[in-house]
C-alpha cells in the first residue's frame, strides 16, 4: 500500500489532428481562456476513461461529429509539472496527452460542424505555420510532431515537454510545413498546349528506382516549404525540358532522364511572375539516374533539404488537395508503364544524404 501511495499521478487528455482537403489543421477557440490561445479539438479524460474514448467523446461534444474514426496514435506527450507553459494558477501535476489521427473532413462535414456556444466561440482551418502561432508553444510543438507523423508514416512520435525523445524524423529536423498552394484546385489539362500560351514553369515528379519521388524543401525563417524539383522557365532555356534539367540539377543535384509531359495547369493571371497574364505551368514525370552531393542553390544562395517520399506523401506535403492526389497517381502510373518502376508502399519520409547517393 505504501508503494502504491507513492506512485506518480498525472492528468490524462486526448486530442486529434483533423484537416481539410488541402491539409490545413482544425483548431477551436475556447471561451474560457484568458490568453486568447486556440486548441486542437479534444480535452481531458474522465475518471476510468481511455484516451481513445475521451477523444471520441470530446469531438462529438465540441464539433457535433459523431462516430469519428481515430485509426492511429500520432503522438504521446509527457508534460512536466513545472513547464513554463502551465498557467501559474493551475496546480498541474503533469500531463500525458495522446494525439490521434482524426482524418480529413469533406466540405459537407465541415458545414455540419456545430460548436457548444458556452465552451467554444469559433473553429477554423489553418496552415501549420499559422496554426503554431495560435497555440501555446508546447501545444504547437505537439501539433507539428503529430501532424508530421501522419504525413511521414513515422509511427508514433514520443515527446517530453514538446521535444522528441527518440530519433527526430526528417520533417521535424528540417521544420517542413505544408502550405496552401495557389491554383491547388486547378485541373491538370492533358490536351495539347496552345501555341500562343507561354510556359512559365516546369516541375516534375522525379522518380528513383524504388518508386519514390524527390522533394526539395526551401528553408526559411518560418519553416521549410516543400516543392517538386523544377522552376521558372528562363530566357536562356530552349525548351521547358531544359528548364527542368537545369533546375533539378541546381536545387537537388539530380540527373534526370526521359522527362514525360503529364499535362499543364492554366495560370490565368501570372501574378507570381509579375502579372504576365495567362500562362501554362507544365507538370512532368522523369526518371532520376543520379544524385550528386548537396550544394548551394545558385538562385537562392541556400541549400535545400532533399527528401524521398511516396507520390501520395508528396501530394499531401505539397498541399494540392484531391487534384494533387490524382496527379500523383497519374505520375506513378506513368513511371510504372514507361520505366517499369514499382509502386512505392507507405514508408517513412527520408532525407537524401548530403554526400552523393548511389541508385540501384
Amino acid at each position: 500500500m505504501q508503494n502504491a501511495a507513492s506512485r506518480h499521478a498525472v492528468w490524462l487528455s486526448a486530442a486529434a489532428i483533423i484537416t481539410d482537403q488541402i491539409g490545413r489543421v482544425l483548431l477551436v477557440h475556447p471561451t474560457y481562456r484568458e490568453d486568447d490561445r486556440w486548441l486542437l479539438p479534444g480535452g481531458a479524460a474522465d475518471p476510468d476513461e481511455h484516451p481513445l474514448d475521451a477523444c471520441r467523446r470530446e469531438i462529438a461534444e465540441e464539433l457535433a461529429l459523431p462516430e469519428t474514426a481515430l485509426p492511429r496514435v500520432l503522438a504521446v506527450h509527457s508534460l512536466s509539472p513545472h513547464h513554463p507553459d502551465i498557467r501559474p494558477a493551475i496546480p498541474c501535476p503533469g500531463e500525458i496527452r495522446y494525439i490521434f489521427d482524426g482524418g480529413t473532413l469533406t466540405p459537407d462535414q465541415i458545414q455540419a460542424i456545430r460548436l457548444p456556444s458556452t465552451e467554444l466561440s469559433e473553429f477554423a482551418f489553418f496552415e501549420t505555420r499559422d496554426a503554431v502561432r495560435r497555440l501555446l508553444p508546447v501545444d504547437g510543438q505537439i501539433m507539428l510532431a503529430a501532424y508530421r507523423a501522419r504525413l511521414g508514416t513515422t509511427g508514433t512520435a514520443h515527446l517530453a515537454d514538446g521535444q522528441h525523445i527518440l530519433k527526430v524524423p526528417a520533417l521535424d529536423r528540417h521544420d517542413v510545413h505544408v502550405r496552401y498552394r495557389p491554383l491547388w484546385d486547378s485541373p491538370l489539362r492533358r490536351t495539347p498546349l496552345p501555341d500562343q500560351l507561354p510556359v512559365q514553369q516546369a516541375w516534375a515528379w522525379c522518380f528513383v528506382p524504388d518508386g519514390r519521388v524527390v522533394l526539395v524543401a526551401d528553408p526559411g525563417p518560418k519553416g521549410a516549404l516543400p516543392m517538386l524539383p523544377g522552376g521558372t522557365v528562363e530566357k536562356t532555356d530552349t525548351t521547358p525540358e531544359d528548364t527542368l534539367h537545369r533546375e533539378a540539377a541546381e536545387e537537388a543535384q539530380l540527373t534526370l532522364a526521359d522527362p514525360v509531359r503529364l499535362g499543364w495547369v492554366l495560370d490565368e493571371t501570372g501574378e507570381v511572375y509579375g502579372g504576365v497574364g495567362p500562362n501554362a505551368r507544365l507538370r512532368f514525370a522523369a526518371r532520376v539516374t543520379g544524385i550528386g552531393p548537396a550544394t548551394v542553390d545558385p538562385a537562392t544562395g541556400r541549400s535545400f533539404a532533399r527528401l524521398l517520399a511516396t507520390p501520395t506523401q508528396a501530394a499531401a506535403l505539397l498541399g494540392w488537395g484531391p487534384p494533387g492526389a490524382r496527379q500523383a497517381q497519374l505520375a506513378a502510373e506513368t513511371a510504372q508503364t514507361r520505366w517499369g518502376l514499382p509502386t512505392a508502399h507507405p514508408t517513412e519520409i527520408e532525407e537524401i544524404p548530403a554526400e552523393e547517393m548511389r541508385l540501384n
